[in-house]
């Protein structure tokens, strides 16, 4: 399958998008990018209407699906985490498909496998649920870690080799993966190879009393048992639409500042005291990445510090370790995290 050149010229209007103010005449870069803004903002709209009470969580979802990168959400049962991916797939015209990672489950049920055709006695190749636009990979560290590591190489070349056949997959491509705290009883803890490959690892928590209580009003008045419907949600984009965001985003201007800033977050935590380890360059590039996918989010004509230290926390977290003196006093990655970027100072524009 080839890959198709983006048309930015011709995104959706959405009118019950933010107004955007009037781009300058003649200028049709800045009016690409504002119905680009206008678009992305009302998906989060559309998306708030079926997860409530996760509004940071949304966002930092759309920044990755912005910046072409894959999600790792962590969270207790019962915060919503399939329901976001569902809800996402119900607003995005293009291919979904779920996998429920279990002990058993085998890597060739992940990517496919060559089955014997007795009319034409051959092998044929069956594709597997990775040739979507749209992954669910739910509980992922409910399977063993060769199971796990049949993601590795559609997630970073968005190829699958089968029967030595390098099959690439639909564009766009990206996985959005469940996992439940480690501690639980029977999780397997995730490869540093696979996680690296995730663009941002979110932290899904308990939501505050308000918005349980009207989480709970809207559930007991669903059909669906405790589930709450996403069939009300409207499509707004298709996958042409979304390779349009990608690119606009990618060429949102960004100061040598702002990159200078952005690799410096990334090359302090591999000497910062309390880490064990740091993150390697895929962190700055990350940090990059999601940085101009945030901009874009918040209607922005470049990008500024703020951008970066806003997705810092889910682009390093999962990247990085703490050292075992930390640990032992209770301290997290997060707050070790959130110290740096105190510390480490951002350029003034």
């Amino acid at each position: 399958m080839s890959e198709q050149t983006p048309d930015t010229d011709n995104l959706p209007p959405q009118a019950a998008a933010p107004a955007a103010p009037a781009a300058a005449p003649g200028n049709p870069q800045v009016q690409q990018r504002q119905r680009a803004s206008q678009l992305a903002q009302a998906l989060r709209a559309e998306l708030r209407k079926a997860v409530i009470g996760q509004s940071a969580v949304i966002d930092d979802v759309l920044t990755a699906l912005i910046a072409g990168g894959h999600v790792l959400v962590e969270g207790v049962p019962g915060l919503g985490k399939t329901l976001l991916v569902r809800a996402l797939a119900r607003c995005f015209g293009g291919e979904f498909a779920r996998i429920q990672f279990t002990p058993d489950l085998m890597p060739s049920d992940v990517t496919g496998h060559a089955v014997y055709d007795m009319q034409s006695e051959q092998f044929k190749l069956r594709k597997g649920p990775v040739f979507t636009n749209l992954l669910l990979a739910d509980e992922i560290n409910r399977a063993p870690a060769k199971t796990q590591a049949a993601l590795l190489e559609v997630m970073q070349e968005r190829q699958v080799t089968l029967e030595g056949r390098a099959l690439p997959v639909q564009l766009p491509f990206m996985v959005l993966a469940t996992m439940n705290p480690i501690e639980q009883e029977g999780t397997y803890p995730l490869p540093e190879a696979e996680l690296d490959r995730f663009m941002l690892k979110l932290r899904m928590d308990y939501p505050e009393q308000d918005e349980e209580l009207n989480m709970v009003r809207q559930v007991t008045r669903s059909a669906k048992a405790d589930m709450l419907e996403v069939s009300p949600l409207r499509t707004l984009l298709q996958a042409k639409d979304v390779q349009a965001l990608q690119k606009i985003a990618s060429d949102l201007p960004l100061d040598d500042q702002v990159l200078d800033y952005a690799v410096r977050l990334a090359r302090a935590t591999r000497s910062w005291p309390g880490l064990a380890m740091g993150a390697g360059p895929r962190a700055s590039i990350a940090l990059v990445r999601g940085a101009r996918a945030r901009a874009l989010l918040r209607g922005g004509d470049f990008v500024l510090p703020d951008d970066i230290k806003g997705c810092a926390l889910a682009v390093l977290r999962h990247r990085v370790r703490l050292a075992p003196e930390l640990d032992i006093e209770g301290l997290s990655v997060d707050q070790v995290l959130q110290q740096l970027l105190d510390q480490v100072p951002a350029p003034r524009l």
